[in-house]
């Protein structure tokens, strides 16, 4: 499972790992029953204090994002129809678009260039 932390993004670590289990539920590539790596693990893998990663965790659970079991891993909780659905995962990535267009514009990069270097990325990935 490969999760993108960046402790120079501003972002605190604990809400960009909770932001992209979200997306990955929303978008379907974490299911209900799909097992997530322990704190420690997660901790050790990115270099963080596991305090950050369990609180990403406790947050989640709280949300009824995930299902915590004494004795094994954190695992994604059942969902519900509705929070797959396409609007639901196009919720999660507007506010990313909408910085992406704020900084295009502060930057003074049109919209062609924009739409021309966002489908060259979209065909790398």
């Amino acid at each position: 499972m490969l999760f993108t932390l960046n402790s120079q993004s501003g972002i605190p670590i604990y809400r960009q790992l909770a932001e992209q289990i979200r997306r990955m539920v929303a978008g379907g590539q974490l299911q209900a029953g799909d097992e997530l790596p322990s704190v420690r693990e997660l901790a050790l893998e990115h270099a963080v204090n596991p305090m950050t990663i369990s609180r990403a965790y406790s947050l989640l659970e709280a949300e009824g994002l995930l299902i915590r079991q004494r004795g094994r891993p954190m695992q994604i909780a059942p969902q519900k129809k509705s929070q797959l659905s396409a609007h639901a995962r196009l919720q999660h990535l507007h506010p990313h678009l909408e910085q992406l267009v704020v900084v295009a514009r502060q930057l003074e990069i049109s919209d062609e260039q924009l739409m021309e270097n966002l489908r060259k990325l979209l065909g790398k990935i």
